[in-house]
């Protein structure tokens, strides 16, 4: 198939019905004055047909032209006369095909062997809202949204420089998903920038609905459980970030933001954290840390302490759990999965479930449910605690509930099996991961391990403005003072 334009209007009519042979896509054929035939393709419910009427069809329906002066001049009549802004040209059918699909008009005008593309797109869009992920107190309210055009503006309104650098390109063999590299020349690294978008061009995919899906490409380690891409649905976070020196890749049809490199102790951050005081950051961050250990270590402490070294518990503690437990049907380590298991069931329906069914549902599992399996002497009331103290301090840090999830599962196992020592190894174990593992360049634990000084100024401990007038070392950023001191 000739991949470029005829110089033929009704074989160009036909091959773009063959390369679009869906119902909703129209073909609208007239003529002007003169007789020269016309058609407008466009895909139904993704144009703005008031425009396209305004500023295309009524300006062609009185335009008279005789192609006296050749195509050259054709093209500067048609340039002069439609008053649409965006308004290019392609000589590729294939090209013209995507236009459409992506919700542009094209405009075939008599026997000239160019398609010009009008954008008078018009998808459906939501509006912008907080986004209800990362909600906060104080700081912006906007959330990115499902349209990457829309989320390149809210980033464009936060970076007013000329060195915001936005590339397009497409992924997907089907989907022809828009997928956008957002960097600030001149502060990123250009060995990262470049690794991210040889990266992207590994993507081999058919379709490409969510930004998980690129962030599984620029996953380098693929199973594991820690995640090495940052995510954000906030342009005030995206754009921070951006600043310090690290690359974005903002997703069509995705509100999630992904940032690289990242480093664990994001977790542990905010938003927020950054429109209030330093010294209430540093506790609001100490407080999620605090609150994430105790709910991956709290059930398998728990747990071996009953079946290894119940001494390890203060004595009236002791003796509360033992009146509790000692007519239960269930074993101490069955009882606490059980627990678990079905908080793990609660939560998983509640998040799937409709919103005003969800919540009654919570109420009922953990009211309802769990008064009545102590009352009937099913489950104690210590291991109902232990669990439900568990799970709200696991979210504290909402970006780390999967994560921490399957750790706390992982502790339970180790801990019901080999006791307090168990544990301690699988803490260990997990510490010597952390260390050696690393993406971008970046071990997870940085800058705790390697330490850097001048970067622990933004880690859990949260310093002034002032005080960190440096870009993280951590990112190798060519421009290294973000804050000159008068």
């Amino acid at each position: 198939m000739n991949k470029t334009f005829f110089s033929d209007h009704q074989k160009n009519i036909n091959a773009l019905k063959r390369l679009l042979p869906a119902e909703d896509i129209f073909f609208h054929a007239f003529s002007l004055i003169s007789g020269t035939p016309c058609t407008l393709v466009y895909a139904d419910g993704m144009v703005n047909k008031g425009l396209l009427g305004e500023l295309v069809l009524r300006p062609l329906e009185n335009l008279k032209f005789e192609n006296d002066g050749g195509m050259d001049a054709l093209k500067e009549v048609l340039r002069r006369e439609l008053l649409f802004p965006e308004l290019k040209e392609t000589t590729e059918l294939n090209g013209a095909a995507k236009e459409v699909l992506d919700g542009n008009a094209l405009l075939l005008f008599g026997d000239l062997t160019v398609g010009f593309i009008v954008g008078t797109k018009m998808l459906p869009v939501r509006a912008v809202t907080e986004p209800p992920t990362d909600a906060a107190v104080k700081g912006p309210r906007e959330g990115f949204i499902e349209d990457v055009k829309t989320n390149m503006v809210l980033l464009r309104k936060r970076l007013k420089t000329g060195n915001l650098r936005m590339e397009t390109s497409r992924v997907g063999k089907q989907s022809d998903t828009a997928v956008c590299l957002c960097y600030l020349e001149g502060i990123v690294d250009p060995n990262l920038k470049t690794e991210i978008e040889r990266r992207l061009q590994t993507v081999e995919l058919d379709c490409v609905p969510d930004s998980s899906y690129i962030a599984t490409v620029l996953t380098e380690r693929k199973h594991s459980i820690f995640r090495s891409v940052g995510t954000t649905e906030r342009p005030d976070v995206f754009a921070a970030k951006l600043a310090e020196g690290r690359v974005g890749v903002l997703v069509d049809g995705s509100p999630i933001a992904l940032t690289v490199p990242f480093a664990l102790v994001e977790d542990f951050q905010a938003g927020e954290d950054y429109y209030i005081s330093p010294f209430m950051a540093t506790v609001y961050r100490v407080l999620r840390l605090i609150a994430v250990v105790v709910a991956l270590i709290l059930p398998a402490f728990y747990l071996s302490s009953q079946l290894f070294k119940i001494q390890l518990l203060p004595l009236g503690l002791t003796l509360t759990i033992v009146e509790g437990t000692s007519r239960l049907p269930l074993s101490p380590s069955m009882e606490i999965f059980v627990v678990l298991f079905v908080f793990e069931v609660l939560r998983e329906a509640s998040v799937r479930m409709p919103k005003y069914v969800g919540s009654a549902l919570s109420i009922v599992g953990a009211l309802v449910l769990g008064e009545a399996a102590v009352s009937a002497g099913f489950l104690s009331t210590p291991t109902i605690i232990v669990v439900a103290v568990s799970g709200i301090c696991l979210y504290t840090a909402p970006n780390f509930v999967e994560t921490g999830s399957l750790l706390r599962w992982i502790f339970l196992l180790v801990g019901g099996s080999l006791g307090p020592f168990g544990i301690v190894l699988s803490v260990a174990f997990v510490l010597y991961y952390l260390i050696t593992a690393d993406s971008f360049n970046v071990p997870p634990l940085s800058p705790f391990s390697p330490i850097i000084s001048s970067d622990l100024k933004d880690s859990i401990a949260k310093y002034t403005m002032y005080a960190l007038n440096k870009r993280p070392r951590l990112f190798n950023s060519k421009n290294k003072t973000r804050l000159k001191r008068k």
